[in-house]
């Protein structure tokens, strides 16, 4: 049966119910594969983290030259601006595309905003940024998994992503149903590069300012702005709610 049988026509969430059907008990590099078969223009959008490369060696395996949107806050350790040209380079990746935001220096000229307000600073520096890059785009790729966080225990390998800013397109998510010691088991079986940060306590790995090492025991992404009721810095919102969506 081909994938995604449903025209470019049908609504969104329609296509994404039938290829999460389709899907469901695939691999995640199937996923990719039907991803790129279904979308003629599709990115795969990677923070170049402490799992990243999992999902990048995965996409590299499909499509080589898949467009990959990396975010730089300007506020990104410089162990993971490394770790990223030396990913790229390890897998061929040719296609990345650095995104900054335009506006830091007139919105947060001393780069304090994370202290006061950082749904706010991960808006300017992330959200919007990001927003505006993947206009034009039919879905993108993420690295998200179940496991990750209350607000991610139902996620689907492919969500409809409506938005009031811009045309709706698919999110794919080939990790969703990946358990912690799948991806460490992927890593060291393919003897990809780790970040460097891991081994001195960061599980989760975003800007500098807001992320801490983690103790044992604690949730993996407990070091992501700790102390704070916040869970996700905002690109997986839609219309500003989080995203919730359950498997079909």
């Amino acid at each position: 049966m081909p994938l995604d049988t449903l025209s470019a026509a049908t609504p969104l969430a329609a296509r994404a119910a039938r290829l999460n059907v389709q899907m469901r008990h695939h691999a995640a590099q199937d996923v990719i594969h039907a991803a790129v078969e279904a979308l003629p223009r599709l990115a795969l959008v990677s923070s170049f983290g402490a799992e990243s490369v999992a999902l990048l060696h995965l996409a590299s395996k499909v499509k080589k030259d898949l467009e990959v949107l990396f975010i730089d806050t300007e506020m990104l350790f410089p162990e993971t601006l490394v770790y990223q040209r030396e990913v790229a380079e390890r897998l061929g990746l040719s296609r990345i595309t650095l995104i900054r935001s335009e506006e830091t220096h007139q919105s947060d000229p001393e780069g304090t905003l994370h202290r006061t307000d950082p749904d706010a600073c991960c808006a300017l520096r992330k959200t919007e940024p990001l927003a505006r890059a993947l206009r034009g785009y039919d879905g993108w790729i993420t690295g998200r998994k179940r496991f990750q966080s209350g607000t991610r225990a139902a996620l689907p390998h492919f969500e409809a992503e409506e938005r009031n800013d811009d045309a709706p397109r698919l999110k794919i998510n080939p990790l969703a149903f990946w358990a912690p010691g799948d991806v460490a088991e992927y890593i060291e079986e393919n003897n990809l590069p780790r970040h460097p940060l891991v081994k001195r306590g960061y599980p989760s790995i975003g800007c500098a300012p807001c992320t801490s090492p983690v103790q044992q025991g604690e949730d993996p992404r407990a070091g992501r702005w700790r102390n704070l009721e916040k869970e996700e810095c905002g690109i997986h919102f839609a219309n500003g709610k989080a995203i919730r969506q359950g498997a079909t």
